[in-house]
């Protein structure tokens, strides 16, 4: 009798362990694959019950709700939001959510304001829940300016801009991009989702966010980084001499590495850093990277961010440097080669971190987050991060980069860097990756430009003759920002 009443307790146990791991798996390991799920009603019944809060910048209103006839509350973009498709993200009753809909789904649904004032109050009455509203640091000028430079000739890549200062996002433009409308519309989701994710269309990843999860070769934009290594140990200035030679042998091996175009780097046999910066002398940065170590430009790439992760609400893949212990690595990286990789996010960091006079301030897109009743809910305070380099030193690279601008013939007042990065297996043959990063000393305004593949010029492009001109018109539109103007 006690053997059988042991064994039913036994199989009850088990039978219940095996329910708790079910759940388990239903509740929390499988919790986001459901909540997702198209299929799942009561996701979609509980955002288009509450009033969901508006998405904001510079007082246009990017995201709102409004409540339908059928007593349910929908997602609606007010205008045409395919400038900040990747940035915004969209919220659909088929596709879940996306962007920064997703990262603050919980103030925007109201979830986590129980302890604000209004929501207390409303509680109490027993209104219904209102989400907050999120208010971004994007100028919406320059960012239509970014957008629709990169989209009017439909190149893909990505265009950032921020404050120096404060490490305000001014824009954050991706092409290809998207219509959030167009995915929140029931009748139109399901045809957009397709056209966005089957080729032609799908191969340029309109899904994605360019500025902040493509990880490109930065070219001779990293050459900045290589100067700011030399500079900070002290065995540099702007007039050391480096090789002037239009090509050399890449050390401990039988690879060359030769100036763009062949060129020599001046009528001597060597040159000034500050020369070789403005040409951007590849032989030159060759030389200067292998005598600099791989220590000193390891750690300056890290203090610079290069292999951090930013926390700004949206998807984000940090780049790489690489092992530059040996020396022929090491020459190639040094001019933003080899296992070198930067998001345009990062390259923006770069300019804006000379531009502060060598500090590194936490880039951020979302300005604060307030409540219905407009108490605040968050406010982002300016934030540094790092100083890779002394005043001095950002001093000394201002006016390299100045000259550079002046060089490429440029706009008066910029200070610049281009590059042009081969890539793929065939490097030499392909279509280069064209980088343009600049800031204005006197405006507060730093840019980064990538236009991927060589935009409309394939083979023969530059960063100075297909990224330059985005970015120096997007440093115009942004500049009629106030300082401080994202945080009104």
């Amino acid at each position: 009798m006690n053997r059988s009443i042991r064994a039913v307790a036994l199989v009850c146990m088990l039978l219940l362990v095996v329910m708790i791991g079910s759940l388990t798996r239903v509740q929390v390991i499988a919790r986001d694959t459901y909540v997702s799920n198209e299929y799942n009603k009561r996701a979609t019944y509980e955002m288009k019950s509450v009033q969901r809060g508006a998405i904001t910048a510079g007082g246009l209103v990017l995201a709102a709700s409004e409540k339908g006839p059928d007593g349910f509350f929908h997602r609606t973009y007010p205008t045409d939001l395919t400038a900040y498709g990747p940035v915004v993200g969209f919220a659909s009753d088929i596709y879940g959510l996306s962007g920064l809909e997703k990262s603050h789904n919980a103030v925007l649904s109201g979830k986590n304001l129980g302890t604000s004032v209004s929501g207390i109050r409303n509680y109490l009455s027993g209104k219904p829940t209102v989400g907050a509203t999120v208010e971004l640091t994007l100028n919406p000028q320059a960012q239509t300016t970014a957008y629709r430079m990169m989209a009017e000739k439909n190149f893909t890549g990505a265009v950032v801009a921020l404050r120096p200062s404060t490490g305000e996002v001014l824009a954050m433009a991706s092409t290809p991009s998207y219509n959030p409308a167009l995915l929140a519309d029931p009748s139109t989701a399901r045809d957009t989702w397709q056209e966005l994710t089957t080729p032609p269309l799908a191969e340029n990843k309109p899904l994605v966010n360019h500025a902040t999860q493509i990880v490109l070769p930065p070219g001779s934009t990293f050459k900045v980084i290589t100067t700011a290594a030399a500079l900070a140990s002290g065995r540099y200035t702007p007039e050391s001499r480096l090789t002037a030679a239009s090509s050399i042998t890449l050390p401990g091996s039988t690879a060359t590495l030769e100036n763009y175009g062949g060129e020599h780097c001046g009528p001597e046999a060597d040159t000034s850093l500050l020369n070789a910066f403005q040409r951007s002398c590849n032989t030159a940065f060759a030389e200067l990277g292998v005598a600099v170590g791989d220590k000193d430009l390891v750690s300056m790439a890290d203090q610079f961010g290069v292999t951090d992760t930013y926390d700004l609400g949206l998807p984000y893949q940090p780049g790489t440097v690489g092992d530059l212990s040996q020396d022929s690595v090491r020459a190639q990286s040094a001019i933003g080669q080899h296992d070198v990789g930067m998001t345009v996010l990062e390259n923006a960091v770069v300019a804006a971190t000379i531009a502060n006079g060598g500090v590194r301030m936490e880039p951020h897109v979302v300005s604060r987050v307030q409540a219905p009743d407009l108490s605040p809910v968050t406010v982002t305070k300016p934030k540094e991060l790092s100083r890779p380099v002394s005043e001095q030193v950002a001093e000394q690279i201002t006016q390299m980069m100045l000259a550079s601008e002046r060089f490429s013939g440029g706009r008066s007042g910029l200070a610049s860097k281009t590059g042009t990065a081969e890539h793929g297996v065939d490097s030499r043959s392909s279509a280069p990756h064209a980088w343009y990063i600049a800031f204005d000393p006197g405006k507060d305004v730093a840019v980064a430009v990538v236009v991927e593949n060589g935009g409309d010029r394939g083979r023969e492009a530059t960063g100075a003759t297909v990224a330059a001109p985005i970015g120096r018109a997007v440093i115009a539109a942004a500049e009629t920002v106030p300082a401080g103007g994202g945080q009104s």
